[in-house]
């Protein structure tokens, strides 16, 4: 274990737990720091909050292969390199190549939770997706992924519309119209071009505005969904495991009642048994009682004077 006194080496140790071992762990660290003396660390260690299995399972794909996370890291500063040149040709290759790469790590994310004895589900599974989306757009998430100690899901990426152009860059040459069947003058056919480039990147901002809410809305409501079926997968985990509960105990209760009837028969024949001696008893002690007297009799015919 870390030194109580090293919050990230702690941070880093705690977040490379499965979700159910975490809190327990992290309870005991802030304890430990605590009875050192280290007050501020222990209340720093208490809050790091528990992890949700799509975050861990993004964490475990991070640390579980270095290169593989520097590969992942490196894909990322070339899509906002090429973002910011408005490369076209390369951007579309390279986003080409991110959602396959996105989709085979979080199948990976996948089996190596259930290697690690976590099973998860499909929904975890597309929650990862997202958080690669994100670490691909976002350096600072980038960064605290690749340490392996993400606490949080982080924020749904929209493409990357917070990336700005270069200085200098230009957009993509618009597609080449048909020659008109006149030829203008050079005067009118410069203006024309300006006020066609001007008018096709008016409209392609506008498209840009509405693919990005697009994007926008569609990601969000997607993480709603997978935060509901992993909500959904817990509950009815949870729902299984009463359903299991209750038949134990049902059959529990049916052998104590099976039980109870055998003693009950038991204890009938018992009280039988009882009235009967106690019936034999009296009858013994009657007969008793009286050949005694007859003896006494015998032996004293005459009785005492």
């Amino acid at each position: 274990m870390a030194d109580v006194a090293d919050v990230d080496a702690i941070t880093r140790e705690l977040y490379g737990l499965r979700p159910d071992e975490f809190t327990a762990e992290r309870d005991a660290c802030a304890a430990r720091a605590r009875s050192a003396g280290e007050s501020a660390v222990a209340k720093e260690i208490k809050a790091l909050r528990k992890p949700t299995l799509v975050v861990w399972a993004a964490n475990l794909l991070a640390r579980s292969d270095a290169d593989r996370t520097r590969r992942l890291l490196e894909l990322g500063q070339a899509l906002r390199e090429a973002h910011r040149a408005l490369a076209g040709e390369e951007l579309r290759e390279l986003s080409h190549q991110r959602h396959a790469v996105v989709a085979a790590m979080a199948r990976q994310a996948r089996e190596l939770a259930e290697e690690a004895g976590q099973p998860v589900s499909e929904a975890v599974q597309h929650g990862v997706e997202e958080i690669l989306h994100t670490v691909l757009a976002d350096p600072e998430t980038a960064r605290t992924w690749a340490g392996g100690v993400l606490t949080k899901t982080p924020p749904p990426a929209v493409g990357f519309a917070g990336l700005e152009p270069a200085p200098g860059a230009t957009a993509p040459a618009p597609t080449a119209k048909a020659a008109p069947a006149h030829k203008p003058r050079q005067a009118d056919t410069k203006a024309d071009t300006k006020a066609n480039t001007k008018a096709d990147t008016e409209a392609g901002k506008r498209a840009q505005a509405q693919a990005d809410r697009t994007a926008q809305a569609y990601r969000e409501a997607d993480d709603e969904l997978a935060l509901a079926r992993e909500a959904w997968a817990l509950s009815r985990s949870r729902l299984d495991e009463l359903d299991r509960q209750i038949a134990g105990l049902q059959g529990r209760l049916e052998t104590a009642r099976a039980e109870r009837g055998h003693r009950a028969t038991e204890a009938d024949a018992a009280a039988r048994r009882h009235q009967q001696a106690d019936h034999r008893a009296k009858v013994t002690r009657t007969a008793a009682e009286q050949a005694r007297a007859e003896l006494d009799a015998l032996q004293h015919p005459h009785g005492r004077r």
